[in-house]
């Protein structure tokens, strides 16, 4: 249902007949603009130091060989993982949710579980055990193990809630199950595809800590290192320049794939549930794939960390550091995670409500900021603070603030598919029985999107318990996550003492991992 910029079609008439003003979208709208200027304030940043630096020398910066291979690697990277995390949650989802799998309930859990483990972990585990991993090779293999679940969650979700009828009704048309699913299930599985690919194609845009332990240069590795190593400020900004320009191309392409079709279901009853497809010799096989899965993507980092505990002993458990990282961790990764979701929820909603040109650009400037890496983002704010506002600099505020940047887009794709689904019929049976606009919308759609609110925060919670390079540079003095510390041990090759902080990330995201997966249940309706 398509709406004008100034207002949603659901105006209804109040009881004794007068019509009532239909929702609009001013407060909606505003809130979604803010939220979007304060998305821009990193290109905002660079675009100021090109200006600085003057044209002939970012020509310069950009058009030169390292450029060009940077460039190659992230396209290979992206080329090869997402399509591959694409195939491979399509196929565990399918199992779990619709065949006759024995265990089908473990193992979907266990197809979540690996985003309990930081992906720098993932690829500090398997560095652990095969030291000569490295390349393209290396970085495909560990961040589809790392990244398949943002897929796996909503591709099961929205597969648990499609109509069987319809596949039905194809079936007896004379198609096959090959076409049926080709040619039914799977674009309407459109929606969650679309959404999970750009989550993991955006991490990977963005992703440093992985790729640095796996020797595979890509822009944010490389970015890193010019400020770093040698503060050379303009050369790292012209790259995050360019991984800004392959941002668009990915949002281009989500965009174009995605579409405007419906995905809500508005009719008599209610969808029934599907015949589970018995896979009879094929089940020993499926078993085998998913024991396979479960033991790369979870079993070799368990194996790792254990391996490095023993060899370390008691004495790498510092407890009093340990304390301190942990109660750092936890306030920032729970303030973070609130703020993000509470700034994503206008953008979502106008998504879904109110899609139009103008909304897609506003929603592309939130993505946008999402595959910036972490240490440009710190940057552009640490400028800000220290310019203009200098009691802000290096305070809980600032690093939160850079969390909700950096972690949106997270909310905002787990807000916009629970949105997606919850009918804008419900807002006008509301306002018909003369509910207020707002609290018709209050009462019907983002109460039945709770659940995809709860999984943004989740998601975001996760992101930031495995931050680096922002958490370096903006939180404030004195303060040590767990991340921080393990990075700082392991960068020392004292593997052993960075042991028990990955274990204690682990254990503090399986909670959250957990809801992920209760929450998506909640938003297939089970």
């Amino acid at each position: 249902m398509q709406a004008s910029a100034d207002s949603i079609p659901i105006a209804a008439p109040a009881p004794g007949g007068r019509p009532r003003a239909p929702l609009r979208l001013s407060w909606i709208g505003l809130a979604a603009v803010l939220v979007t200027l304060l998305a821009l304030i990193p290109l905002g940043f660079i675009l100021w130091v090109t200006v600085q630096i003057g044209w002939e020398t970012a020509t310069a910066l950009v058009f030169r060989p390292r450029v060009g291979e940077l460039l190659v690697n992230t396209m290979l990277l992206e080329f090869l993982a997402v399509p591959a995390c694409a195939v491979l949650s399509v196929a565990l989802a399918w199992l779990t949710g619709r065949t006759d799998l024995p265990g089908a309930r473990i193992w979907a859990w266990l197809c979540v579980a690996p985003l309990a483990v930081p992906a720098f972990i993932h690829s500090y585990a398997w560095v652990s055990i095969v030291p000569g991993l490295n390349g393209l090779g290396a970085g495909v293999l560990v961040s589809v193990l790392a990244y398949f679940p943002f897929l796996y969650l909503p591709v099961s979700a929205a597969l648990r809630r499609l109509d069987p009828a319809l596949e039905d009704a194809a079936a007896a048309l004379g198609h096959g199950p090959w076409s049926v699913f080709f040619r039914v299930v799977l674009p309407q599985l459109r929606l969650a595809l679309c959404g999970g690919a750009l989550l993991v194609g955006l991490h990977l845009l963005a992703e440093y800590g992985l790729f640095v332990f796996v020797r595979f240069d890509t822009f944010t590795t490389a970015i890193v290192d010019q400020f770093q190593s040698t503060f050379n400020g303009p050369a790292a900004n012209m790259l995050a320049g360019v991984l800004i320009a392959c941002c668009f191309a990915l949002l281009a392409l989500e965009m174009l794939a995605r579409g405007d079709e419906r995905y809500a279901r508005v009719g008599s009853g209610v969808a029934r549930h599907p015949v589970k497809a018995r896979l009879g010799r094929a089940t020993l096989p499926c078993l085998l794939l998913f024991a396979l899965v479960a033991a790369l993507s979870l079993g070799v980092p368990f194996y790792t960390v254990a391996r490095w505990l023993w060899a370390g002993g008691w004495q790498v458990w510092r407890m009093d550091e340990i304390g301190a990282a942990l109660g750092h961790t936890a306030v920032l990764a729970l303030g973070g995670a609130l703020l993000a979701t509470l700034a994503a929820i206008p953008m979502a909603w106008l998504s879904i409500r109110a899609p139009g040109r103008l909304q897609r650009i506003l929603e592309g400037c939130n993505y946008m900021v999402g595959a910036l890496p972490g240490v440009v983002v710190a940057l552009a704010l640490v400028t800000l603070t220290v310019r203009y506002l200098l009691p802000l600099y290096q305070t809980l505020a600032t690093i939160l603030v850079a969390y909700m940047l950096m972690f949106l887009p997270r909310a905002i794709v787990s807000l916009r598919a629970s949105i997606a689904q919850a009918p804008v019929e419900l807002e006008q049976a509301a306002m018909n029985l003369g509910r207020r606009p707002l609290n018709a919308l209050w009462s019907t759609t983002i109460r039945l999107s709770a659940p995809g609110a709860t999984a943004g925060m989740a998601l975001v919670a996760l992101g930031i318990l495995n931050e680096l390079t922002a958490t370096q540079m903006l939180a404030p003095g004195g303060t040590r996550t767990l991340a921080l510390a393990f990075w700082a041990y392991s960068g020392e090759i004292d593997y052993a003492a960075a042991a028990p902080y990955a274990l204690i990330m682990v254990a503090a995201s399986l909670p959250l991992t957990w809801l992920l997966y209760v929450q998506s249940k909640k938003m297939a309706g089970q």
